[in-house]
This record gives structure tokens, C-alpha cells and sequence, in this order.
């Protein structure tokens, strides 16, 4: 028998709608403790709110995050709105005793997220901050081959996440809609909102990131203001680039651009170690290519990994072998894990403090890039 979670959401945008799809699917693939119950979703706008609540199946909606927070009946806060109201929403759920899982990155800037981490452990509420990607099988399997031990000693760790979709100086910034091009929302640009994924899978695999060297540019230097109606000096980054050595001695180099022609979501990485390498891409979500330098000369390449089958991660969940998933899969996963930990009283992966050492990362590259210097990276 599965125990009912309330579940309450703030902000209906894209991610609050990957969230719900994930609550909504999880039971059905999922033998997990608890069966989540769309309780209540907030969002600025009623009319959008009530629509939400109607066609993803909420019980209630609301303008006001404060009432799902102070809500007895909530069990989960859910926390997918602009990056500035992150921590306000956060610290307030933590003291009123909800479990919370807030979408990336963790805060605006690290003072943020430092007080975050300090009043949920001493809360002692469940924390999860959203880095999807680790949870898609094929990068969860490139975890697992590299604790294995399977490509040895690492050398070399390269990522980059690229798009293109700000690149007409006609895109406004702030508001709903392009909150991610106001500083004052966003807290940064590609830096916060991409390379952020990239970190955190980069550490996850690899270890910790000691110190990093970074350039940033902004292509456009005013846009108008959705809210003012005004042309105003932009302050997020459009792109940046940055190169770091990590703890274990390997070196990395990350890119990210908004400016990148041809390019929606273009995020890959590949790793390279002493016995052999491993590569992947988000637009081929499902396979992992793989070089073996042990296997014989006459056959010795690179190869596909279809990540299909039921011994591979979360996949004897799904189809028969052969039949892949997607993106929103990530998040199902997501939501299974947390589930299966709160039931037992586990930390569910990556909470607020390890959100925290991304976050320290994200802030030494733009420091970097500021000073034109070499930045050590604060540890949590």
C-alpha cells in the first residue's frame, strides 16, 4: 500500500510542467512507497494558474506562494520559479518543515544558496535541487563505468552546452517569458542557467573542480525590458568559456553560448581516460559511445551503446530493449529516487549542499572572467 505525499507547486512554466508530468507517470513505472497528490499549484497569473491546475490535474491554485508553504496539508514544496525567488521560497518552506525540490541553479548568487544549505540542515527537511541530466541512462551509465574503474586514471573532461535562441537584439529580457536575460531574475546567464549542468554532471563523474580561468562576453549590450517597456544595459552573460584542473589532476575545459547558430540544446561532453574514453550527446540522449583501447587492434574504435537494455540504469523500468526514452524520462527517475529516499529517511542526490559546490563553481568563472585571473573554488 502507497502513502499519499501532497504535492505543491510554485510556477507553471516549463519546468513545472516537467514536474508534474513526472509525479503524474512515476507510480505507473515505479514501485515506490508513496503515490504523490497534485495539491495545489501557484503561478502570478490566476486565469494561467487555474488552467494549469485543471489540465494537469491539481486540486487547487493560487497567486500566493506563502499558502502552499504554510499549507499543514503539503508534504513536498516543489520550487520551479524565476532563480531570485529560489532562496525566499526555500528558507520559508524548510521552517515550516516541508521536504523541497527546487529547480537549478540553487540560488540567484552563493550568499543565497549559503543560507539555504545552513536553514535546511538545521530544518532537517528532505533537499533535492533538479539536475535532471544525471538521471538520463546513458549519463548514469557513464557513471557507473568510470567508478568501475573502466577508463582509469582521468586526464581530460570537456563539456559544452549550446544554443541560439537570444541572438536577434529584438528578444526582450525579464518577464515571464525571458526572465532568463534579466540579471536581476537570473542572477547570470549561460553560466547559471546552462554551464550549471555541465558542472554538476562534470563533478559527479569527476570529482570536485580546485580552481578555473574563465572569459564571458555579453553580444548585446541593452535590450528592451518586458515589465518597463524600456531599453535597458544588459547583465547576464550570452557566452562563456572556461578551462579548470580538478582535484584528481585532470584538466577541463567547458563552453556555452546562446549565440551558437544551428544550436537548440547542443550539450555533450566527453571524457577521456588512460584505458579508454567515453562520449554524449543530448540530441542522441540515449546512446553512449565508448573507446576501449584494450580490445584488439583489428577491431579497436569507437562504438555506439544503445542504452536500451533492462540491465542498464532505470531501464528495467521502461520498454523491451531496442525502445529508448527521452528528456521528461530524466525527471520521472528523478522523482522515483526521491521518493524511494524520503520513504527511508535518505538524502536524495544532488541536495542543497552539493547544489552548492556548482554554485561556488558558477561564481568563481565569473569572478574570473571579471578579474581576467585564475579563481580558486570555494569548497562547501
Amino acid at each position: 500500500m502507497t502513502k499519499k505525499l501532497n504535492v505543491g507547486l510554485i510556477g507553471y512554466g516549463f519546468m513545472g510542467r516537467t514536474h508534474s508530468n513526472a509525479y503524474r507517470r512515476v507510480n505507473n513505472f515505479f514501485d515506490v512507497p508513496y503515490e504523490p497528490v497534485l495539491q495545489v499549484v501557484c503561478g502570478l497569473v490566476e486565469a494561467e494558474a487555474k488552467a494549469f491546475a485543471e489540465k494537469w490535474g491539481y486540486k487547487s491554485y493560487t497567486t500566493d506562494w506563502h499558502k502552499v508553504v504554510e499549507d499543514e496539508n503539503i508534504d513536498v514544496v516543489e520550487i520551479c520559479v524565476p532563480n531570485n525567488l529560489h532562496a525566499e521560497i526555500a528558507i520559508a518552506a524548510a521552517k515550516a518543515g516541508k521536504a523541497i525540490v527546487c529547480e537549478k541553479p540553487l540560488a540567484l548568487n552563493v550568499a543565497q544558496a549559503e543560507e539555504m544549505v545552513k536553514v535546511v540542515e538545521e530544518a532537517g527537511v528532505p533537499n533535492l535541487v533538479s539536475f535532471n541530466y544525471r538521471r538520463v541512462p546513458a549519463v548514469t551509465l557513464a557513471k557507473q563505468l568510470i567508478d568501475e574503474g573502466r577508463l582509469g586514471k582521468i586526464f581530460h573532461y570537456r563539456a559544452n552546452f549550446l544554443q541560439d535562441w537570444t541572438i536577434s537584439k529584438e528578444v526582450p529580457q525579464g518577464g515571464m517569458a525571458t526572465w532568463r536575460l534579466d540579471v536581476k531574475a537570473a542572477g547570470s546567464g549561460v553560466t547559471g542557467d546552462l554551464l550549471a549542468h555541465c558542472i554538476d554532471t562534470a563533478m559527479w563523474h569527476n570529482g570536485p573542480i580546485t580552481d578555473v580561468c574563465a572569459m564571458t562576453e555579453t553580444f548585446v549590450k541593452e535590450r528592451m525590458h518586458a515589465e518597463t517597456g524600456k531599453v535597458e544595459p544588459v547583465g547576464i552573460d550570452d557566452a562563456c568559456t572556461f578551462i579548470c584542473h580538478y582535484d584528481n589532476g585532470s584538466l577541463g575545459n567547458f563552453e556555452s553560448s546562446r549565440y551558437a547558430r544551428g544550436h537548440k540544446a547542443l550539450y555533450t561532453f566527453e571524457i577521456n581516460g588512460e584505458k579508454a574514453s567515453i562520449a554524449w550527446d543530448l540530441h542522441d540522449l540515449h546512446r553512449l559511445s565508448y573507446f576501449d583501447h584494450g580490445d584488439d587492434s583489428i577491431v579497436r574504435g569507437w562504438r555506439s551503446i544503445h542504452v536500451t537494455d533492462s540491465d542498464m540504469p532505470y531501464m528495467d523500468k521502461w520498454w523491451v530493449p531496442g525502445l529508448q526514452i527521452g528528456y521528461e524520462h530524466s525527471f520521472v527517475h528523478q522523482a522515483a529516487e526521491f521518493l524511494q529516499n524520503l520513504a527511508e529517511g535518505k538524502s536524495t542526490s544532488p541536495d542543497f549542499r552539493e547544489a552548492l559546490a556548482t554554485q561556488y563553481v558558477c561564481d568563481a568563472v565569473l569572478t574570473s572572467a571579471k578579474n581576467k585571473k585564475w579563481e580558486t573554488v570555494k569548497k562547501p
